[in-house]
């Protein structure tokens, strides 16, 4: 058996010396050709929710286990007695002017994200930032009952399944129309997928942020 594992290698080898590849058909342009196929001036958003759909949804699923890991792993240890934040008047400054350019930020790509560089997924890390150091700056019983207050929890559930449920239409041959290119509603619903991925990434975002400070602390 190790002798057939041997010749297999060695075949491989040979043949990536001499097999030379196909040359590539540089008159078509992929990046046109996904522009025009998703409707949307984005070719990376238009690959990531068209394209390679399939493992855009792995990628919320994968997120959404470790937000549970992550609760589950720090569920057998002690709080931390005394949470301290950042209390002097400089850095609550500068921590929450950060967090509102951070906040316009995801906004804006969670909006526009198929129009410009950028998509759900950053909105959604942009998102996490603000609400970061909006928490490193205030009392961890306030961003708590914050959280509790919005039931951020139950908009992060419902935000994948509704991804969920969108994507299967989409993968079934279900299309909407493209409407305009450049435009805010073009790309069928591209769009929506992006938004919804910008609020899953930003509310498990915050879980997790929760999660660390009632169990680890901020300093």
């Amino acid at each position: 058996m190790k002798w057939i594992y041997i010749v297999a290698g060695m075949a491989l080898f040979v043949k990536m010396l001499l097999v030379s590849n196909p040359e590539a058909d540089l008159s078509i342009s992929i990046v046109q050709v996904v522009v025009s196929d998703s409707g949307v001036p984005n070719a990376v958003s238009g690959i990531i929710f068209r394209n390679r759909l399939y493992d855009t949804i792995f990628e919320v699923v994968v997120f959404t286990i470790a937000i549970m890991g992550a609760t589950y792993m720090l569920a057998n240890e002690r709080p931390f007695c005394a949470i301290y934040h950042f209390s002097d008047r400089p850095s609550v400054i500068l921590a929450r002017l950060g967090a509102t350019i951070a906040a316009l930020v995801g906004i804006e790509l969670a909006i526009r994200g198929h129009l410009s560089p950028g998509g759900g997924f950053a909105a959604g890390v942009a998102g996490g930032t603000a609400i970061g150091l909006v928490a490193i700056t205030s009392s961890p019983e306030w961003m708590q009952s914050l959280y509790k207050k919005w039931h951020a929890s139950k908009w992060e559930k419902i935000s994948v399944l509704i991804f969920i449920v969108l994507s299967v239409i989409k993968l079934s041959g279900f299309e909407l129309p493209q409407g305009d290119l450049g435009t805010l509603f073009s790309g069928g619903v591209l769009p929506l997928l992006n938004f919804l991925v910008a609020i899953k990434v930003a509310l498990g975002s915050w879980a997790v942020i929760l999660t660390f400070i009632h169990y680890r602390g901020i300093l």
